[in-house]
């Protein structure tokens, strides 16, 4: 069997085990997830899901969020660490969708990444997600999971994404990545991989 059927192989049996992949961050729009993302950075999605409600009822918009005061961010969003940092960003990134892109959440990797504190995680995050494109989200469960079914042999991001997005049939690799990220939490974790439940022992050069 080759790499790319294999990873066919992976793609079919965590669409059975997960048939529902969605994001774990909550939001209603494509501001709404990038904003969420960016905050997630170093924070977990739960912690995140704590403090947008609030965030989100007096700042909904990049037209709202680019005119507020960096203390009243910070004072919203502290709990997720890095608060200055990220207060700082949210309103740097909501004035330039209002002034480079007209108001609008860019579509490219490449425009998304102009943005402040934005990597390739989370444009890949929104291309994928709201725009239904094809993106490889280089979540840490993805790079472990792809490294231990022998998919890839690096653990650097971009190098991740450049291969994976190669291998993996393109109208799947968005849910793909949000499947691994729920079968990393659950079967195959960073403490212990728990080969005796694992739907994809049979195609894993590492089972145990």
């Amino acid at each position: 069997m080759t790499k790319k059927e294999r990873v066919v192989l992976a793609v079919e049996l965590l669409e059975k085990l997960y048939p529902e992949a969605v994001c774990s961050l909550e939001y209603t729009d494509a501001f709404q997830l990038l904003i969420a993302t960016r905050l997630s950075a170093q924070c977990t999605d739960k912690r995140v899901n704590m403090v947008t409600p609030a965030l989100f009822a007096e700042f909904p918009s990049a037209e709202k969020m680019a005119t507020a005061e960096p203390s009243r961010v910070e004072e919203l969003i502290k709990t997720c660490g890095l608060y200055k940092t990220k207060a700082k960003d949210l309103i740097e990134i909501s004035k330039k969708i209002i002034t480079d892109f007209d108001g609008r959440v860019p579509d490219t990797i490449e425009e998304l990444t102009t943005l402040s504190g934005v990597g390739r995680k989370t444009a890949n995050l929104v291309c994928g997600d709201i725009y239904k494109k094809p993106a490889v989200v280089t979540d840490t469960h993805f790079i472990r999971i792809c490294n231990r079914l022998g998919f890839v042999d690096t653990k650097n991001p971009l190098a991740v994404e450049k291969a994976m997005i190669k291998l993996l049939p393109p109208e799947k690799s968005s849910d793909f990545c949000h499947r691994t990220v729920l079968f990393g939490r659950e079967v195959c974790t960073a403490r212990k991989a728990f080969c005796d439940k694992c739907i994809l022992k049979d195609i894993c050069p590492k089972k145990t």
